[in-house]
């Protein structure tokens, strides 16, 4: 809960200032904790948000990466505790601004340290970039609905659509001048002004791409970034882990596919061209450069077909479908009972975190936002009869009228806090996790918004000196 400040994020003057000297001597211990275990980060900044800021462990391997994520979040804690913060990893700890997220810098690269997602100069180069891209965007297409699942909670719920989070609906972003590569490939027709040759791969070099087009876009959820892909849908409290094992499956699956097919090939130039001809012309619905929270793109994508999995609960069931538990199952990755395993467990953590939070959200109206209402309309009350009985002409208008609004809207907020209560402590037996994830998710979820926003109407109202807890100006701009 918390009312809308009088100032947010809208003049970016936090993004562009310079760090907060608690912020600053912060940064400093959290680079000398995570030096100690061997984890180099960079890119320490202020991020949109009021009191939001940004780090970035230098890549590696995946599997170290992720145990390096792990170790970051739980030493970003420690260190703020000693310096009288706290590090929220909420992806939306406040409403109306920017939420907290991880962009997952993604790539291929050979044992020896090449990265197959480089688009180089030389024909050999275009030709084996093109058929690694082919094999991303081929496996992002196919498996929407798996990562969607790898970054599916209830905290990212609220977070993904706005304010530099993507939406729910995954497409690929790979700039203009890719693009028009692409679409030159699809058609057989020479690539504009960038190539005076028809496009066949291993004969034409492949234009330049400059690196700093195609990261315009923040909001793609997944965007080709010069020789890598990010994946900007990942939640800040959520593990690494699983985003990247479903990448690392995917791709290898398309991989596969493509090599059996090569590995065969009599004339091994055409059937080259042809995979990646095919590959393009039957996947670029994935492909959009455009506004991802323009309105258009939510009914564009249902025309293209893609997935639009808004909640954990409409994501999850995917998990299970036969074709997906075969995939896992074909790569050594996940059996079927871990995968159903993931899929129960995944389920039940969504409904008792909202579970949990509700009931949070109805203690804090019955301990402290009613009391402090209640305490501050008799404090009115006595106010206005104090001033009638001393002049009984003086107007009591400010009196009247607040507590006019604030007796109507705390019986309203009793009402609604009294309905969550009963929502949120059902009587009713679920026949599975599947049906009490969505009864939480279409009940106890709706209503607990609708006592929020009683209970921020009723908040401004009160003086502050009643308020039971910091208002959202408080805990935005306290750091200094």
């Amino acid at each position: 809960m918390g009312a809308k400040p009088p100032k947010g994020q809208e003049l970016d003057d936090h993004y562009f200032g310079a760090l907060k000297p608690r912020v600053a001597s912060f940064m400093a211990d959290l680079n000398e904790e995570l030096w100690k275990l061997g984890i180099l980060a960079k890119t320490e900044h202020n991020e949109v948000a009021p009191s939001q800021h940004e780090l970035a462990p230098i890549f590696t391997s995946s599997n170290i990466a992720t145990d390096h994520n792990q170790l970051v979040m739980e030493i970003m804690k420690k260190v703020a505790a000693k310096h009288g913060l706290a590090c929220l990893l909420h992806e939306k700890p406040f409403a109306g601004i920017n939420g907290n997220g991880k962009h997952n810098n993604w790539s291929l690269s050979t044992d020896t340290g090449e990265n197959l997602l480089e688009p180089g100069d030389s024909p050999s180069q275009n030709a084996q970039f093109l058929l690694f891209l082919s094999a991303v965007i081929k496996a992002v297409d196919e498996h929407q609905d798996l990562l969607r699942i790898s970054v599916a909670s209830a905290g990212n719920d609220h977070r993904l659509g706005a304010n530099e989070a993507p939406p729910a609906i995954v497409s690929m972003f790979v700039g203009e001048d890719l693009e028009e590569i692409l679409r030159s490939i699809e058609v057989g027709k020479p690539c504009g002004k960038k190539s005076r040759v028809f496009m066949e791969i291993g004969t034409d070099v492949l234009p330049k791409i400059p690196k700093d087009t195609t990261d315009r876009n923040r909001t793609s959820p997944f965007a080709f970034t010069g020789n890598k892909f990010e994946f900007r849908m990942v939640g800040s409290s959520d593990s690494i882990a699983c985003p990247n094992m479903i990448l690392n499956t995917i791709i290898a699956d398309t991989l596969c596919s493509f090599a059996d097919r090569l590995e065969k090939a009599d004339d091994f130039k055409g059937t080259l061209n042809s995979l990646i001809q095919e590959t393009i012309k039957k996947h670029k619905r994935i492909i959009f450069n455009g506004n991802n929270y323009a309105p258009e793109w939510i009914d564009e994508a249902k025309k293209r077909g893609l997935l639009n999995l808004r909640s954990t609960v409409d994501a999850l069931p995917y998990y299970i479908k036969p074709e997906n538990i075969a995939l896992f199952e074909k790569h050594g990755v996940l059996t079927k009972t871990e995968v159903y395993s993931r899929y129960e467990i995944q389920l039940e953590n969504y409904y008792k975190q909202v579970g949990i939070e509700a009931l949070s959200m109805v203690d804090m109206i019955r301990k402290d936002l009613l009391p402090a209402a209640a305490s501050y309309m008799k404090d009115l009350s006595e106010t206005g009869n104090a001033k009638k009985q001393f002049c009984p002409g003086l107007k009591c208008g400010f009196e009247e009228s607040t507590l006019e609004k604030l007796s109507l809207l705390t019986d309203e907020l009793f009402q609604k806090c009294e309905d969550l209560d009963a929502a949120a402590n059902p009587d009713q037996k679920f026949k599975d996790t599947q049906e009490e994830a969505k009864y939480y998710r279409n009940v106890v979820f709706e209503k607990m918004a609708e006592t929020r926003a009683v209970a921020d109407q009723v908040e401004p109202l009160i003086g502050s000196a009643y308020l039971p807890y910091p208002t959202y100006g408080e805990l935005l701009f306290s750091v200094v």
